[in-house]
C-alpha cells in the first residue's frame, strides 16, 4: 500500500512517519471539512444579513461588519498565530482553532445584542487565520508527492462548498425557524470536525520554523509582490458586491426568501466547477486562469444592474460569478506557492493576511456603498474593481516577458 509522510523537524529531527494512503485520504477531507466549516461560518451572515440586522434594528451596511471583523483579525492572527507557534505541532493548533470556532458559534447563537455577536465574530477571525495559514498548505504532508496538487484541489473545494450547501443550509434554517438556529447547528458541526481532526490526523511538527525574517523575505519577492497585488483587488471586487448580494436579489431582482436561497445554491455550484477547472489548469497557465476567472467576475457583476432585475438573469449572472470566484482561492495561493516553493508556511500565511484582510476592507467598503447609495451601485463598484485585476494581471505579464528574471 502508498503511504505519504510526514516529516519530523523537531530539534534536528529528521525522521519520517509512514501515513497509508487510505488515512491520508480521510485526513486530507477531515482539513476540507474543517475549513468548509469555517468558510460557512464566514459567510453565512451574507444569506441572513437582512433578519441578523433586523433583529438588532441596524442597517445592512452595519450588518455587513460581521463579514468586516473576522477579516480584520484574520489578517492580524495568520502572520502572528505562526510566529508565536513555530514550533508547536499543527496537529494540535488545528484542533485548537476548531474549539474556538465552536465558542464562536454558540456566543453567536446565543446573543443578547449585537455587541455580542460582533465578539462571536472576533473569534471567528482568530480561527480563520490561524487554521487557514496551517491548513492551506498541508496537502503536501497528508499525500503521496504525486497526489498533493489533487489535494490541494480538494482541500480548496470547501471554499464554494461552504457556498453551495453551507450558506444556502444556513439561509433555510434561518427562513425557517431564525437566524440563531443556522448558529447553532454550526456550533455541532464545528465539535463534530474538532473530533475528527483529533482522532485522523497524525502528528504534524513543524518542518521550518517560520519566522518574522522568513516572512519578510517571502513578501519581498516580485512574484509575491505580484500575488498580493492580483489578490487584493479581485477579492475586494468578489466581497465588496459579495456580501450585498441578497439586499440587491430582495430589492432589484426582487427575489421570495425561497428563491433567495436557490439561487445562492446555484452560485455556489458553478463555484465547486469553478474550483475544480481551476485545478487542472492551474499547474501550467496560473497567470491565463486567474486573469480569465477575474474578466469573468468583472462582467458578471457590472451587467447584474442591468440583466438582474430578472430572476432568469440574475441566475444566468450569478452562474458566471460563482464559476469565476471558485477558481480565485486555490489561483490566488499557487500564485503564492510558485513564488516561494521552499517557504510554503510562509506563502500560506501571507496569502491567509492577504485574502482575509482584503474580505474585511470589501465588505467594509460595499457597506460604505450600499448605505449611500444602492445594491445596484455595489455590483458596478466590484465589476470595475476586478477589471483592475485583469489590467494588473495583464502588465505582470508583459513585464514578466521583457525581463528576463
Amino acid at each position: 500500500m502508498a503511504a505519504a509522510t510526514t516529516h519530523d523537524a523537531g530539534r534536528g529531527g529528521t525522521g519520517v512517519h509512514p501515513l497509508p494512503a487510505w488515512r491520508g485520504r480521510v485526513a486530507v477531507l477531515s482539513v476540507t471539512m474543517g475549513i468548509f466549516v469555517i468558510v460557512t461560518t464566514e459567510i453565512l451572515p451574507i444569506g441572513l444579513l437582512t433578519p441578523i440586522g433586523a433583529a438588532f434594528a441596524v442597517s445592512d451596511g452595519t450588518t455587513g461588519l460581521m463579514m468586516t471583523m473576522p477579516g480584520i483579525l484574520a489578517a492580524i492572527a495568520a502572520p502572528v498565530i505562526t510566529v508565536v507557534t513555530a514550533r508547536l505541532d499543527r496537529r494540535r493548533m488545528l484542533c485548537a482553532f476548531l474549539a474556538v470556532l465552536t465558542v464562536a458559534n454558540v456566543v453567536a447563537a446565543a446573543a443578547p445584542g449585537y455587541w455580542a455577536v460582533l465578539v462571536s465574530r472576533v473569534l471567528v477571525g482568530v480561527t480563520i487565520g490561524g487554521f487557514w495559514a496551517i491548513a492551506s498548505g498541508l496537502a503536501e504532508r497528508l499525500v503521496p508527492p504525486r497526489s498533493a496538487a489533487r489535494a490541494t484541489a480538494v482541500i480548496f473545494s470547501a471554499v464554494p462548498l461552504g457556498s453551495v450547501l453551507g450558506v444556502p443550509a444556513g439561509t433555510f434554517l434561518g427562513d425557517l425557524s431564525g437566524w440563531r438556529t443556522a448558529f447553532v447547528v454550526l456550533a455541532v458541526l464545528s465539535g463534530a470536525v474538532l473530533a475528527a481532526l483529533a482522532v485522523v490526523l497524525p502528528p504534524l511538527p513543524p518542518l521550518r520554523a517560520t519566522s518574522r525574517g522568513v516572512l519578510t523575505a517571502v513578501l519581498g519577492r516580485p512574484g509575491t509582490r505580484a500575488a498580493l497585488l492580483v489578490t487584493v483587488l479581485v477579492v475586494l471586487a468578489h466581497f465588496g458586491a459579495y456580501t450585498y448580494v441578497r439586499p440587491f436579489l430582495e430589492q432589484v431582482t426582487e427575489a421570495s426568501p425561497a428563491a433567495i436561497t436557490v439561487v445562492l445554491l446555484i452560485y455556489g455550484t458553478a463555484g465547486i466547477a469553478g474550483n475544480f477547472l481551476a485545478g487542472a489548469g492551474l499547474p501550467r497557465y496560473p497567470r491565463v486562469v486567474f486573469g480569465v476567472s477575474a474578466g469573468l467576475l468583472a462582467a458578471a457583476t457590472t451587467l447584474l444592474p442591468l440583466a438582474g432585475t430578472s430572476l432568469a438573469g440574475a441566475v444566468a449572472l450569478l452562474v458566471a460569478w460563482g464559476l469565476a470566484y471558485g477558481a480565485v482561492p486555490v489561483a490566488s495561493h499557487t500564485w503564492f506557492a510558485l513564488a516561494a516553493p521552499r517557504a510554503a508556511e510562509a506563502a500560506s500565511v501571507l496569502f491567509t493576511a492577504s485574502f482575509q484582510a482584503t474580505i474585511a476592507l470589501g465588505a467594509l467598503a460595499g457597506g460604505f456603498v450600499v448605505d449611500r447609495s444602492s445594491a445596484s451601485a455595489v455590483m458596478v463598484c466590484g465589476g470595475l474593481t476586478a477589471a483592475a485585476g485583469v489590467v494588473a494581471i495583464a502588465a505582470g505579464g508583459a513585464r514578466s516577458r521583457s525581463s528576463p528574471a
